[in-house]
């Protein structure tokens, strides 16, 4: 027997394990999902509410769909607050852009406020639709694997508490209450992929909740094989000074998907990348393991035992920073700071730090770890062993599941 549909009250109160955080954002276009989401927050009881918009400033309508919001929201007793998009410059994907855009934005606001967490109206719809945008682009298991309900951004934790409900169940709930909402003349315009994709699931009779429940499927296996990534990464991995050492015995007996994920990881923390290397180019790295290789601004230099992944001097080389300010989003040099600057050693320096051998990095590690200077003169290199009164330390923390994929 199939199961009927789920409760939404149920899933805000099993989502938030039935209490909320202190304070809460949420998202809310003024899109059906949305507004369902604030009246279910709404009715739960959600303290310390506060509401946001984002206007993309793509849309005429837009103006007036957040006005209608701010004017629900001045009914229910909630704040409100609209945030404005203006760095569109008419290149490259513009769904993708707006979609880092809002995530910015959202998390800006957030901090400001001081709210930790937001919540977002996604579905089951959602993660249907979703499903069939990356099946068509031919993605792996984490690009088919269904988005999270909870994932973090900018230190702002973000929730899709609907994800188990179907958007004609929101959408009924709100004809229910005699509430309207705005209907994004996108979503059926063909120029754009996902309204594309939902006319094709429709001609196809592709039922939304069995994609969603594929989808999530998928995510299980993935954070299953996520778990063995971070067993094995346990026993082949070691932190050097910024750099990455993978063992080569543990690393080379491990199926390739596993073996694959570690040096994304290793990749990703090194590079600070959000994103790992395409699945082509990873793999013609991972088939010639005895010569150094570049990859992700990073270089994946073979030695005696192991492989070692650290910065490539050229992803680096024109960073600067002021002493105690973050350089290259991982390192912190402390010291004197009038008058100098922190910047990459570089090659031709490399034979002014007259004890670099005795730290043991090779000279590609050196040549993109973190020096101070003074104009053009070289004053300290920590890592090369020219301290001269300063310490250098990387901020980056290790991750292995998270840092695969965020979405």
């Amino acid at each position: 027997m199939t199961p009927g549909p789920v409760n939404p009250a149920d899933e805000i109160a099993r989502h938030f394990m039935q209490h909320g955080p202190a304070k809460l954002g949420v998202a809310v276009s003024g899109g059906s999902d949305s507004i369902a989401l604030l009246m279910l927050l709404a009715d739960w009881g959600a303290a310390g509410l506060h509401v946001v918009t984002v206007d993309h400033g793509l849309r005429e309508e837009a103006t007036r769909e957040a006005a209608d919001v701010a004017r629900l929201c001045t009914q229910l007793g909630f704040s409100h607050d609209v945030l404005m998009w203006e760095g569109w410059n008419g290149q490259g994907n513009l769904m993708a852009a707006a979609r880092a855009a809002r995530y910015a934005l959202l998390a800006d606001w957030a901090q400001s406020n001081r709210i930790a967490d937001i919540a977002l109206g996604h579905t089951q719809d959602d993660l249907a639709e979703t499903l069939m945008m990356r099946l068509r682009r031919g993605a792996g298991l984490d690009g088919l694997s269904a988005m999270a309900a909870r994932f973090e951004r900018e230190g702002v934790c973000f929730h899709r508490p609907l994800l188990g409900i179907a958007r004609a169940q929101l959408r009924d709930l709100l004809q229910e209450r005699g509430i309207d909402w705005a209907e994004d003349a996108t979503n059926a315009d063909a120029r754009f992929e996902r309204a594309r994709v939902r006319s094709a699931m429709s001609a196809l009779d592709l039922d939304s909740r069995t994609l969603a429940e594929t989808a999530l499927a998928l995510r299980a296996a993935r954070d299953a094989l996520e778990v063995c990534v971070a067993q094995v990464a346990d026993e082949a991995v070691t932190l050097d000074r910024g750099d990455v050492l993978i063992a080569r015995e543990m690393f080379e007996i491990q199926p390739e998907e596993i073996s694959r994920r570690v040096m994304q990881a290793a990749l990703i923390h090194v590079s600070g990348a959000a994103y790992g290397p395409r699945g082509a180019k990873l793999g013609r790295a991972l088939s010639e393991l005895d010569r150094a290789r570049t990859l992700l601004g990073c270089r994946i230099i073979p030695q005696q035992g192991h492989l070692r992944v650290t910065r490539e001097w050229k992803a680096v080389a024109a960073l600067c920073a002021a002493p105690g300010a973050l350089w290259d989003g991982r390192w912190i040099v402390e010291g004197p700071a009038e008058g100098r600057h922190v910047a990459a050693l570089g090659e031709a320096s490399l034979g002014l730090c007259p004890d670099r051998k005795a730290t043991g990095l090779p000279a590609a590690s050196l040549m993109a770890s973190p020096a101070v200077w003074e104009g053009e003169r070289l004053v300290a290199a920590p890592l090369a062993g020219l301290e001269a009164g300063y310490t250098a330390r990387t901020v980056r923390k290790w991750r292995v599941a998270s840092a695969l994929m965020r979405l």
